[in-house]
């Protein structure tokens, strides 16, 4: 499975309006394609995920706040200032050396906004709501993610009503690490399950 941009007929009512939209002010003039891009791109990839992987980071570094971000994974992240949109009931969900965590929303594409920024394109497709249930070590194998045989994967789906932050297993020899460079090792696909925490910082 490749993350690869589905086409205009593949996609939702709403995400096709504003293809739509962005197709009449492109050819008006209005607005730069590129720019677009480039605004999409800093909240899919930077801004959003920068929020949740503060949020590992914390609970890497401090039991308490790791012991709270499992009780009550809301307030937990509403207390670094990351709440609103479809971040009012989260639970985190922590990978350990024996279990490994996907979230996936089989239904719709649920998504926790407040702390991973705009939804990926593949996260909404149908063949990774579908397989991420059927095969997730299939698919977690594709995107480059090799697990042990012994691992179990345990697979999570978002609803309206409960959406899931991954925290990844931190990795090993960054005992002398910042929480800022902790953060720093953090993706976004780690943080779905679809990825790892990095080894090192990786600009």
């Amino acid at each position: 499975m490749s993350h690869a941009h589905d086409h205009d007929n593949d996609l939702d009512p709403m995400a096709a309006r504003v293809r739509a939209l962005e197709t009449i002010l492109t050819q008006k003039g209005l607005v730069e394609p590129a720019a677009i891009d480039a605004i999409v791109d800093t909240y899919e990839t930077k801004v959003g995920p920068r929020n949740g992987a503060k949020v590992v980071a914390r609970a890497w570094c401090d039991p308490e706040y790791s012991d709270w971000l499992k009780q009550d994974a809301t307030a937990a992240i509403a207390s670094l200032g990351f709440a609103g949109r479809q971040g009012e009931h989260m639970q985190a969900v922590f990978n350990t050396p024996d279990t490994h965590n996907l979230v996936v929303c089989t239904l719709c594409s649920c998504y926790p906004w407040s702390v991973l920024g705009l939804p990926p394109v593949w996260y909404k497709a149908p063949a990774y709501r579908s397989r991420a249930v059927m095969d997730p070590r299939g698919v977690l194998e594709e995107l480059g993610v090799h697990l042990p045989a012994e691992t179990n994967i345990r697979v999570w789906d978002s609803t309206a009503e409960l959406r899931y932050l991954v925290v990844p297993l931190r990795p090993k020899g960054t005992e002398g690490l910042s929480e800022e460079e902790l953060a720093a090792l953090v993706t976004r696909d780690s943080m779905i399950g679809t990825g790892l925490a990095l080894e090192s910082h990786q600009p």
